[in-house]
This record gives structure tokens, C-alpha cells and sequence, in this order.
């Protein structure tokens, strides 16, 4: 499992220092963004001069409120690995407590936007990761 910290910003909350709850998928994302940097090895940086792997589906429980001044822990976990595409599941929590729960599934596509096989050292390092590995 994956873990990305991310302490809760002004930038994050509405007025009433709440998360607004859009700026969750941003952290989501930069979870993700991490997660194909450090354990992949395959950062942003190069999978956009060649294509992209953008979120073909989203759904979402949340579970509490997180504040301004929150310190959220992100786990982010491999559930399946395709030809083309890789299932994750998200969940945080701030001090044992969750906020939300998260299953997306990214597609691997080429530069006009066509899914794409993965290329075979990055499979090879999803499957490591996967939850079923």
C-alpha cells in the first residue's frame, strides 16, 4: 500500500474552513501523481510527452468533514491490473478517523487520447504493487 500526507490548506476549504469537497479529487490526483512517481517509476513528466492516464471512472463515500489545519494520510492501493487500464482504491483518514473512500479505474492512452497497452516495465511494476500480487 501507498501512502501519501497531505496537510489540509486554506487553498482546500471553503469559508467555513471546511474541505470543499472538489479539492479532494486534486489530492486524490496528486496521490495518484506520486504513486506513479515514486513506486512506478514512471512520472507525469513522461507519461505526458507520449500520452496520459486519465480517469475513465470515479466513485466516492464520504465519510467525515476534514478542516483547515487537518493532516489527511492517503493509502492508495493496486486492485486490478488490465491491459490498458489498472483499478485503485483510495481511502483517507486524519488521526484514525476516515474521511472518504475512493474506487477509480486510469487508462493508459497514447497521445490521441486511444487506450493503450501498458508498457511492459510498467505492468510489470503494477502487478508488484497490486493487491493480488
Amino acid at each position: 500500500m501507498f501512502r501519501f500526507e497531505q496537510p489540509i490548506l486554506f487553498k482546500h476549504c471553503d469559508p467555513a474552513g471546511i474541505v470543499f469537497y472538489p479539492r479532494y479529487f486534486e489530492m486524490m490526483s496528486d496521490c495518484v501523481e506520486a504513486f506513479f512517481d515514486k513506486v512506478v517509476e514512471w512520472p507525469f513528466k513522461d507519461i505526458h510527452k507520449v500520452g496520459a492516464v486519465p480517469t475513465a471512472e470515479i466513485r466516492t463515500r464520504f465519510l467525515a468533514p476534514s478542516r483547515l489545519g487537518d493532516h489527511l494520510v492517503f493509502n492508495l492501493k493496486l486492485t486490478t491490473v488490465g491491459r490498458t487500464s489498472c483499478g485503485i482504491e483510495i481511502s483517507a483518514d486524519c488521526e484514525g478517523e476516515a474521511r472518504f473512500q475512493t474506487e477509480l479505474t486510469l487508462v493508459n492512452v497514447d497521445g490521441g487520447g486511444k487506450p493503450q497497452a501498458w508498457p511492459e516495465q510498467v505492468k510489470q511494476r503494477l502487478l508488484d504493487q497490486s493487491a493480488f500480487a
